[in-house]
């Protein structure tokens, strides 16, 4: 038998070109493959860069003698763990990890990451912003666009990075040690991937899995399952709250996010003097004062930074006033719990677009917490039947189907009133109709901006 010393990078989109890159950076001699046959292998190969213009890609499917000298699998987030083909060589005893692992083993600097169903991206994006307002060298990477493999070599022992990762990136992380680390709420998302709740719990466990005493963990007080996971971690835990006053942390009371971290209460900032709507945003900037605080950063610091940070692109986003009507872009809504908090964001009747790929979850809740806000629910994707039938259950009725995005805004155009809102929050994730959320997002704002 050959000697099995190659990496077989799996998966061509954004985070393998990004693996195999940083590999080749290394004089390692990395070959990617894919699944689809029909990818364009020259296409890659550009973006791949000149460090990669002789590397093996592979389409479809993957040579014996190729297979065979392959010592080590990388896959990219978007390929399950437990197919066939990932199985195939684990059964052959090859290590299988991921790009976020592969990135973590040239970390220098401080890693701060963050996970959670829902507000990863706020969080991430605002944790970073106070960072790098205070000593200008944050590096904020994962799930948030920027493959953390294609930044990693930036690090230093003085450089910070942070990262938002997802329970898919997740699943393969081994030696992955933050030294702060956030679960911000967990939520059934996923199911259809992980394929139970409680596999889903474990994977967004695995955040603080390394982490020791010396290492700190923000978790959400409001959320049962991190409230019992505290008890179990074993890093220094700091809560954050919505509802309840915690011992030691973070915590919202009258309009205003509140301190007890060094023995008294202290009010540090009004939620009128931020530009981030909801309750759900309270908590997410909570979660991102705890991690920035446990990192050093001076809390004058931290308030100057949450007053000038705008909301995420396509997280309950202002698009723009058409005849009275605001019209919102919440396309990373691409789950019910998400949904839900776009909805209560909302501080006035709404027309509401909903519906898209099914991941495999119940629309219940979402439906019970319109509570007289939503005024039409426009359903568009794989799942609008269903979401109709759900809402005939709970006794809502004010359904349409359309058959495109377009179809959707022109109704909820023709139906809002001046005073009302058009929100855009599908609570289902994009495929099949859109290459992904962002996508989606900028269809939405284009055709707003047409009206």
């Amino acid at each position: 038998m050959g000697k099995r010393d190659r990496i077989l990078v799996v998966g061509a989109g954004k985070s393998g070109i990004s693996a195999v890159s940083l590999l080749a950076l290394k004089n390692e001699r990395p070959i990617l493959f894919d699944s689809n046959r029909e990818l364009n292998i020259e296409k890659v190969r550009q973006e791949a860069g000149k460090l990669c213009s002789g590397m093996e890609i592979y389409a479809g499917s993957l040579p014996d003698d190729v297979r065979a000298a392959v010592g080590k699998l990388i896959i990219s987030p978007g390929v399950p763990t437990d197919s066939e083909f990932v199985e195939s060589f684990r059964r052959e005893g090859i290590p299988v990890s991921g790009e976020i692992e592969l990135a973590y083993t040239y970390e220098k600097g401080t890693l701060i990451a963050i996970t959670g169903t829902n507000g990863k991206t706020t969080t991430t994006a605002l944790t970073g912003k106070i960072i790098n307002d205070h000593m200008g060298k944050a590096l904020v990477v994962g799930n948030i666009g920027t493959p953390y493999t294609g930044e990693v070599l930036k690090t230093s022992e003085d450089s910070v990075t942070v990262a938002e990762i997802s329970s898919f990136q997740l699943e393969t992380v081994d030696r992955f040690k933050p030294h702060i680390s956030a679960i911000l709420n967990i939520t059934p998302d996923h199911l259809n991937r992980h394929h139970t709740m409680e596999q889903y719990i474990l994977e967004k466990e695995k955040i603080a899995a390394r982490q020791d005493e010396n290492d700190y963990l923000i978790l959400n007080y409001e959320d049962e399952i991190l409230r019992e996971f505290s008890g179990r971690a074993g890093c220094r835990v700091i809560f954050f709250s919505t509802g309840k006053r915690p011992e030691r942390g973070y915590y919202y009371e009258d309009g205003y996010i509140c301190s007890n971290m060094n023995g008294s209460d202290e009010r540090l900032i009004h939620k009128s003097e931020m530009n981030i709507l909801g309750l759900h945003n309270m908590e997410n900037a909570m979660a991102a004062i705890a991690m920035s605080a446990a990192y050093g950063v001076p809390v004058k610091s931290i308030v100057s930074s949450l007053k000038e940070f705008k909301a995420v692109e396509h997280r309950i986003e202002f698009v723009r006033e058409v005849h009275g009507v605001r019209y919102y872009n919440d396309s990373k809504g691409t789950n019910v719990d998400a949904a839900i908090k776009g909805i209560r964001a909302m501080d006035r009747r709404t027309c509401l677009i909903g519906g898209g790929y099914d991941k495999g979850v119940a629309f219940d809740e979402w439906i019970e917490a319109f509570d007289g806000k939503v005024k039409k629910l426009v359903l568009i994707g794989q799942t609008a039947e269903m979401i109709a039938e759900c809402a005939k259950r709970h006794g809502f009725t004010d359904y349409v189907f359309a058959d495109s995005l377009e179809e959707a805004v022109r109704i909820c155009g023709e139906s809002a009133c001046e005073g009302e809102a058009v929100l855009l929050s599908p609570a289902c994730a994009s495929w099949g109709m859109f290459e992904n959320y962002e996508q989606r997002g900028n269809i939405f704002k284009a055709l707003v901006r047409e009206l």
